[in-house]
C-alpha cells in the first residue's frame, strides 16, 4: 500500500473529546468511529492491491461468493442478500464482471424476471490470483496477531446477531 500521510494526532481521541463535551456514549461512538475508520483503510488497501486484476473488493467478494455455490451461479438477488449489497448495486457489480469476461450473465430457466450470474474459468484464474495478493497481505490486517482477528471476530458477533445478520 503506497504511504499514507500520517495525521499529529489521533482525530477518532479529538473527537471523542470534542463529543464528550456535547453527547453521551462516548465509548460507543469511539468504537464505531474506530470500526468505520478501519474498515475504509481496510478497503482502500485492498482495492489498491487488486486494481491491476481490475477488481474492486466489492467484485472480488462476487467471484468469491460464485466459486463457493454448489453450481458456480448465483441469482443475482441472492448475491444481493448474502452480500448486503442493494440490487442496483449488484447489478452494477455483475455488468463489470460480465464486461470483463469474469462472470456471464443469463437468465434464469425457472424465473423469468430473475438473471444468474456465473463464474467463468477466467474468472475462477483471475480470482485465484486475487485470493493470492490478498492473502500475502494479511487481509489488510497484518497489525493484528491471528488471536487478535479472532478476538476480533467474537467480539463483532453480538453487534452482527443483534441486527439480524444471522
Amino acid at each position: 500500500m503506497a504511504e499514507r500521510h500520517r495525521l499529529p494526532f489521533d482525530p477518532i481521541e479529538r473527537a471523542a473529546d470534542q463529543w464528550s463535551q456535547r453527547h453521551p456514549e462516548v465509548a460507543r461512538m469511539r468504537a464505531v468511529t474506530s470500526l468505520m475508520r478501519v474498515h475504509q483503510l481496510v478497503l482502500s488497501e485492498l482495492d489498491e492491491l487488486l486494481r491491476p486484476l481490475g477488481l474492486t473488493f466489492a467484485r472480488y467478494e462476487v467471484l468469491v461468493l460464485l466459486s463457493f455455490s454448489r453450481r458456480g451461479y448465483l441469482p443475482l438477488g441472492k448475491i444481493g442478500e448474502r452480500l448486503q449489497v442493494h440490487a442496483t448495486s449488484v447489478t452494477s457489480l455483475a455488468q463489470r464482471l460480465d464486461a470483463a469476461g469474469l462472470i456471464e450473465r443469463r437468465p434464469h430457466p425457472d424465473d423469468g424476471r430473475a438473471v444468474l450470474a456465473a463464474i467463468t474459468e477466467s474468472g475462477r484464474r483471475v480470482l485465484q490470483q486475487a485470493t493470492d495478493l490478498i492473502t500475502a497481505a494479511g487481509f489488510g490486517l497484518t497489525s493484528l496477531s491471528e488471536t487478535e482477528c479472532d478476538a476480533l471476530s467474537s467480539l463483532l458477533r453480538g453487534p452482527r446477531a443483534a441486527a439480524g445478520d444471522f
